[in-house]
């Protein structure tokens, strides 16, 4: 699990920390600021966690079991209609951007000197991780998230059957796998291993989004849900904090059983507060350049997510040459990670232009240069 997140801080102005949201279409109805805030805070998060490897992030906000839970939501709302033509929709809208995004990836390893075999059809449908060099890992290896994403999507018709035959059990159950493969039998170090370990850790969120749209969290009692919250978070930070030596960190991207309890105990609450309260953010349009921020992140959270890690890449060359202009080396903090991190956001308002419209052609939308 390390392998695909893991993110340690460089030394300035080495190179950044090595790393490690599907598509939703922000102009279709029925869209919430409430989650889109939520979307965008949680690629906010990500951004940073790749660029400073701050361990105590995930605690602080566990984005990766925020969008899963989103996602969830957003697909079983989806599951209203036939199950094919949702499927084909999510697989259209997903793939084209990661074949984009692969094919500057892919070329630039090829060029390296890497060589392929039958296995680069995991970057045409990433069934599994796919392969690549140890040279361009910190870009390639976010893959996991759209592999781990595009597994939840074809299990999704089963799982909301399963799930509507008996919520409660099938949503607290949904903890077990992740706890078998802890403490019973661990997956192999493999593409399918690590597909199989990333599925367990965030099943409870994908199912927490069906609960969610089905009205199960409306209906429950606010003493449980506070309660089963508030034993998930004691329970993941314990068990981050007691295995700090044999997973070497409590970042809880290395620990898959601390990281699912500690996303079941965070999101359940922003998803209850939804479903009980109305929680919204219909006031966040008064602030309209955050509002428009908000939209943006949201209409390319593809794009963003994608290629954030080559923006944090080129960004360390970039700093290089401005230690060479005598008044950027006088003036500029170019040795602070915080400027990296300035960078990383200026290539990525370019990026998204350049790159984005790849999702407006997936969501079958003229191509926009900004939503």
């Amino acid at each position: 699990m390390g392998r695909h997140r893991k993110a340690a801080a460089p030394p300035a102005p080495a190179a950044p920390a090595r790393a490690p949201h599907p598509p939703e279409s922000p102009g279709s109805p029925g869209r919430d600021r409430y989650f889109d805030a939520l979307r965008a805070a949680a690629l906010v998060r990500v951004v940073t966690y790749h660029t400073f490897g701050w361990a105590w992030a995930g605690l602080v906000f566990p984005s990766m079991g925020i969008m899963f839970a989103l996602a969830g939501t957003l697909m079983a709302r989806s599951l209203r209609r036939p199950a094919p033509g949702v499927i084909r929709r999510r697989l259209r809208r997903l793939l084209p951007p990661l074949w984009f995004w692969a094919a500057f990836v892919v070329a630039a390893m090829l060029v390296h000197g890497w060589r392929p075999g039958g296995e680069i059809v995991y970057w045409i449908v990433p069934l599994g991780d796919p392969p690549g060099e140890a040279w361009a890992e910190q870009a390639w290896e976010i893959a996991w998230y759209l592999r781990t994403y595009l597994w939840f999507v074809l299990l999704s018709p089963p799982l909301l059957r399963l799930f509507r035959r008996a919520p409660g059990p099938v949503l607290l159950g949904s903890l077990a796998p992740v706890a078998v493969f802890t403490f019973v039998w661990q997956p192999p170090e493999d593409r399918y291993g690590g597909a199989l370990t990333d599925l367990a850790t965030y099943l409870f969120c994908w199912l927490l989004g069906f609960a969610h749209h089905d009205g199960v969290l409306r209906r429950a009692r606010p003493a449980a849900a506070v309660a089963l919250s508030a034993a998930a978070l004691a329970c993941g930070l314990w068990y981050a904090l007691a295995h700090q030596a044999e997973y070497g960190t409590y970042d809880l991207d290395e620990n898959p059983l601390a990281q699912a309890l500690w996303s079941a105990g965070f999101v359940t609450p922003l998803l209850y507060a939804k479903a009980r309260r109305g929680t919204d953010l219909a006031g966040l349009a008064r602030v309209r350049w955050l509002d428009r921020l908000v939209t943006v992140l949201n209409a390319r959270a593809v794009t963003v997510y994608l290629w954030h890690e080559i923006a944090l890449i080129l960004a360390v060359p970039l700093t290089d040459l401005l230690w060479r202009v005598p008044a950027c080396a006088a003036y500029l903090p170019l040795g602070s990670q915080w400027f990296l991190f300035g960078v990383c956001w200026l290539l990525l308002a370019a990026l998204v232009p350049l790159c984005g419209w790849v999702e407006d052609l997936a969501a079958r939308r003229k191509p926009r240069l900004l939503p």
